[in-house]
């Protein structure tokens, strides 16, 4: 099941009444794409915004964030300390932090790195040894769109959520086309989306993998 609701993600998230079925992942707007925010506003915006989502789940639920850093003005932003802020502010704790490599190692990277961040966070959850993996993702997958997650990063995350929580639906405030949903879907779990592009909900609605 797959519902995707066209508007302001943020706004979404503060109604939002999740269960412990829930678990969030997403990952959150470039300051491109907020050009109105400024970069400090949008870095602003950013963490409050992952302090959000980090919030709105279960104390036993988690939330997921894909975050590729960007270079502005010669200097990076490390969008990985700028979700961990917001959630150290909700008091959610780092279950695991992963690296995905974008590139083959040794690329050159310019204006992004040639790896992302995947960080799950938690208030509540823990994780035995027993239950660690592996702390580099080779590949990211199938982009279906220039800033989507990558199909295999998705896959990850759903198989993740199905041994470890008790998630059943995942949501992704900011879904884009709605990879995630769709690998959600394909892994057995429900999915519901928000976007703020109509164009782009309408695509989430009925994205499928390979399509």
């Amino acid at each position: 099941m797959r519902t995707v609701h066209h508007g302001d993600g943020v706004a979404w998230l503060q109604a939002a009444r999740l269960t412990t079925e829930h678990a969030i992942v997403t990952s959150m707007p470039d300051h491109s794409e907020l050009p109105q925010l400024g970069v400090d506003g949008w870095k602003q915006w950013f963490t409050t915004t992952a302090e959000l989502a980090c919030r709105q789940v279960t104390d036993e639920a988690v939330t997921i964030f894909f975050q590729t850093d960007v270079k502005h003005d010669g200097r990076w932003i490390d969008k990985g300390y700028l979700v961990s802020v917001g959630a150290e502010r909700a008091g959610s704790h780092l279950l695991w932090h992963k690296v995905v490599c974008r590139a083959t190692p040794g690329t050159v990277g310019f204006g992004r790195p040639a790896y992302a961040h995947l960080l799950c966070f938690s208030r509540g959850l823990r994780l035995t040894p027993a239950q660690s993996s592996a702390d580099v993702l080779p590949a990211l997958g199938e982009m279906p769109w220039s800033r989507a997650m990558g199909v295999d990063v998705c896959r990850a995350v759903a198989r993740f959520l199905l041994k470890h929580t008790a998630c059943r639906t995942v949501v992704d405030p900011f879904c884009g086309v709605g990879t995630m949903l769709a690998v959600a879907n394909e892994e057995g779990l429900s999915a519901i989306g928000v976007e703020l592009s109509r164009r782009r909900a309408s695509k989430a609605r009925n994205f499928q993998l390979g399509g």
